[in-house]
């Protein structure tokens, strides 16, 4: 499908026109959106408009990183959305000129129709050309982050609240699916981050000063998504570290009881064993009261050894 936009010279607003009224009317400037083309549709871009046959291929190839071309009289960029049920990077391509705006994707973009619905709705934003279509374009794009960044953000400290007072039902398997999201999205957040600072210092992408402002707090908001991001992947790494630090101390503990019990009865077991051998010349055998005195022996080294533990104070591990 293809859905057009334009300004004409006189400032009126004509949505949904053919491609033909292009080459009929006077536009001061015009959004053309390929949306989900058919083969038919995205020819156009060739027999239509002339784009580079390279750009063309770009948009027809997924998935590219993001990126911007400089050609004759036009620029060519490839910018990622984000799926927000499974974090996948998908494409979404701008040819900007200066009196247009060609966009191309073939995944539904919600931002495209906010911008859309913004620029109907305002008439404004009319004279303020392409270069402020393509930004309210990109700014929708970069804004649609912010949740998804947020989302997992709040998880996270959702899981460090529950680390400090419930270990006993807490999963690392949720913290490598959070970690997992935080590298999908950095996939995508950096190379933008990127992409918006070739723009802004680039001499080929003429800004006008005015301009500049706008694509610069794009530029910062890709930034704190940065920090944002990689502050994340810092604390799911201290998570782990402090799971598999109470782990390790959790299986210290348990060495620690086993080594206390193991420590009563082997002297009791040594005992144990040197009266069941069955020699034929052992005295204590023949002795009236020989088993109470060896029972007893057994049952009063236990208790020493119990008495001797808990004034060290190891009997304490086993009430945590």
């Amino acid at each position: 499908m293809i859905r057009t936009f334009g300004v004409t010279a006189d400032s009126q607003l004509e949505v949904d026109f053919p491609l033909e009224d292009l080459n009929k009317k006077s536009f001061d400037w015009y959004w053309v959106d390929f949306d989900k083309p058919s083969a038919e549709e995205w020819a156009l871009l060739d027999s239509f408009f002339h784009f580079h046959p390279l750009a063309i291929e770009d948009c027809l190839h997924r998935l590219q990183r993001p990126k911007v071309d400089y050609y004759d009289g036009y620029q060519f960029f490839v910018v990622h959305t984000m799926n927000e049920e499974t974090l996948e990077a998908e494409e979404l391509d701008l040819f900007i000129g200066k009196n247009f705006v060609v966009t191309f994707h073939n995944t539904s973009v919600h931002e495209l129709d906010i911008v859309r619905e913004k620029l109907q709705r305002d008439a404004k934003f009319w004279e303020r050309g392409a270069i402020y279509a393509m930004y309210q374009i990109l700014d929708k794009v970069v804004d649609s982050y912010f949740p998804l960044v947020y989302k997992i953000e709040d998880h996270l400290n959702e899981i460090e609240d529950q680390m400090s007072f419930d270990m006993k039902h807490f999963s690392m398997d949720t913290v490598f699916e959070m970690r997992s999201d935080l590298l999908w999205l950095r996939r995508t957040i950096l190379p933008m981050r990127d992409l918006m600072y070739r723009v802004l210092n680039s001499s080929r992408f003429d800004l006008q000063q005015h301009e500049y402002t706008y694509f610069a707090d794009i530029s910062d908001h890709l930034v704190k998504l940065t920090e944002i991001v990689e502050s994340n992947r810092e604390l799911t790494a201290d998570i782990r570290d402090s799971y598999m630090a109470m782990n390790s101390n959790r299986m210290n503990r348990i060495m620690m009881i086993l080594t206390i019990v193991s420590s009563i009865f082997i002297p009791l077991t040594f005992i144990a064993g040197v009266y069941g051998m069955n020699f034929e010349n052992m005295p204590e055998l023949e002795m009236k009261y020989g088993y109470f005195i060896a029972l007893g022996a057994m049952i009063l080294i236990g208790l020493s050894m119990l008495a001797w533990f808990k004034h060290k104070g190891w009997m304490s591990l086993f009430k945590q």
